[in-house]
Formats: C-alpha cells, sequence, structure tokens
C-alpha cells in the first residue's frame, strides 16, 4: 500500500508539486496520467527517495521496486549480473536469488540475451531488463514511470502481463503512461494530475461518464444538416453527443435515415484529451 499526503516540492520559482495526494491499495494498479510537466515524475522520484520534498507525508508498505523513465542500467554488466546486481540490494541470496532470475528471465522474454551486456541490447530488450530489475524480490509496491516507452510489442505485452501478474498476488503498483490503451489492458483506476496535484481520482467509468460520446453516421447522397455539433470527416457525420441513443432516436424520428452508424462511447483517450483545455503551468 501507499499513501502520500500533501507533497510540495519548488525547483527555484518552480512548483513541481502543490498539494500531491494519493493512496493505492493492495493490489492495486493506479494509472497516473496528465501532460508533461503535471508533477507525475517528480512525485514518482519522491516516493522512491531519489527526491527530497519540501512538506509532506509519504507512508509506503514495505520495500519498493523502481523502474524509473530513463534507462538506469549498468551497461558494461550483462542482464543476469544486472538482475544479481538489483536482487542482492533487495535481500536475495544464493538459491532464492538464482531462482528469482531465471522465473524473470523466462516472464519477460529474456533468456535469449541473459548473458549479453546491457549495452549491446536493442531498446526493448533494455526495457524489460529495467523492468526486471524493478520486479525482483518481489515488492509490495511498483513504481513504474514510463516502462514501456519507445517498446515494442513483444515487449509492452511481456510487461503488462508480468504488472497485471504482480497486481493480482498484492502488490500496489503506480503506473505513469502516455499510451492510454495500456491502462484500459491493465483495468487501472485512474489518478489524473494536473500542475502538480490530482484533480480527478477513480474507475474509468466513474472519470469518463461525464465526457460526450459519438455518433458517426454515414448516409447515402449529402449528409444532412445536423447542428453546430456536427462536422464531417472523410464522407461520415460525427455528432458530439452527451446522450448518443437519445441523440440517434430523435435522428431517426426526424426522417434522416444513415446507411450507417456507429456509437461511440468516451473512453481515455477523451479524458486525456479533455485536460487540453488547461494546460500545466
Amino acid at each position: 500500500m501507499l499513501c502520500v499526503e500533501g507533497l510540495r516540492k519548488r525547483y527555484g520559482r518552480q512548483t513541481a508539486l502543490d498539494g500531491f495526494d494519493l493512496t493505492v491499495e493492495q493490489g492495486e494498479i493506479a494509472g497516473l496520467i496528465g501532460h508533461n510537466g503535471a508533477g507525475k515524475t517528480t512525485f514518482v522520484e519522491v516516493v522512491a527517495g531519489l527526491v527530497r520534498a519540501d512538506s509532506g507525508r509519504v507512508v509506503a508498505d514495505g520495500p519498493l521496486g523502481f523502474a524509473p523513465q530513463e534507462l538506469a542500467l549498468y551497461p558494461s554488466l550483462t542482464v543476469r549480473e544486472n538482475l544479481r546486481l538489483f536482487g542482492e540490494l533487495a535481500g536475495l541470496r544464493r538459491r532464492d536469488l538464482g531462482r528469482a532470475i531465471e522465473r524473470l528471465v523466462a516472464e519477460l522474454h529474456l533468456s535469449g540475451t541473459v548473458d549479453r551486456r546491457t549495452g549491446l541490447l536493442s531498446g526493448g530488450q533494455r526495457r524489460r531488463t529495467q523492468a526486471a530489475c524493478a520486479l525482483i524480490g518481489d515488492p509490495p509496491l511498483l513504481l513504474l514511470d514510463e516502462p514501456t516507452a519507445g517498446a515494442d510489442p513483444e515487449t509492452r505485452a511481456a510487461l503488462l502481463a508480468a504488472v497485471r501478474a504482480r497486481a493480482h498476488t498484492g502488490a500496489a503498483v503506480v503506473y505513469t503512461t502516455h499510451y492510454l490503451p495500456e491502462l484500459a489492458d491493465l483495468d487501472a483506476t485512474l489518478a489524473v494530475a494536473r500542475a502538480g496535484r490530482i484533480i480527478a481520482r477513480g474507475s474509468r467509468q466513474q472519470l469518463t461518464r461525464h465526457l460526450p460520446g459519438e455518433l458517426r453516421l454515414v448516409f447515402d447522397g449529402p449528409p444532412p444538416d445536423l447542428g453546430p455539433r456536427a462536422r464531417l470527416v472523410g464522407g461520415e457525420v460525427r455528432v458530439h453527443t452527451q446522450d448518443p441513443p437519445a441523440d440517434l432516436s430523435a435522428l431517426l424520428a426526424a426522417g434522416h435515415l444513415p446507411r450507417s452508424v456507429d456509437v461511440r462511447k468516451a473512453d481515455l483517450d477523451d479524458l486525456y484529451h479533455s485536460l487540453g483545455s488547461s494546460r500545466d503551468r
């Protein structure tokens, strides 16, 4: 479990954290999203102990595993040697350490590279190695800051499966990303950051239900005038609406009969783009 209350951090005149509050329970994956400059990475660095907050409180239940946004491996060491080092720092020894390394090598598809120096690996292989270093020892708290940035599909799939498995066994996970479909795949709760604080917290359904959905309509012949909420995109009429079924019923009742209809509910991309009207300072 992680409980953070009132974190504040300034760098000169710039405020990075301005009363940042976040609680993540055991077994929960909290997706931390927000525009660049929202304070996400500073928050993660404070919790990881890399940066000292000016004020506030951090309570973490046990040791943590941390995968920073930038790659932080020893390039002259092999994958196995990096894992051994981080495993020993996590308190693993001898047989337990060897078993943990072999399990992570298999889980994150590193068997073909385990005895190669990390400085010679591809970007995806390094990302998987860094994640393995964070996961070794099965820490009860995981801080994963953009762990799949620039990753290939194999790396992304392996990392998401590993994160889901750790949450299933009770780890609390903070997962920052700009790639929003990952949060849907992880069934993560959401924490929306802006200007150094959390401005919205809840499930995906809770945070998107107030956002407009969309009707996508194709007509035979010229489309009718459906008002200011409608726009024409490549022969398809798109209508932003809070209640797509009701607007579709009204459209049909008015005699406008489309050839095809797609009813689209608001999703995480809509939530993310809705933040654009108030950019972080």
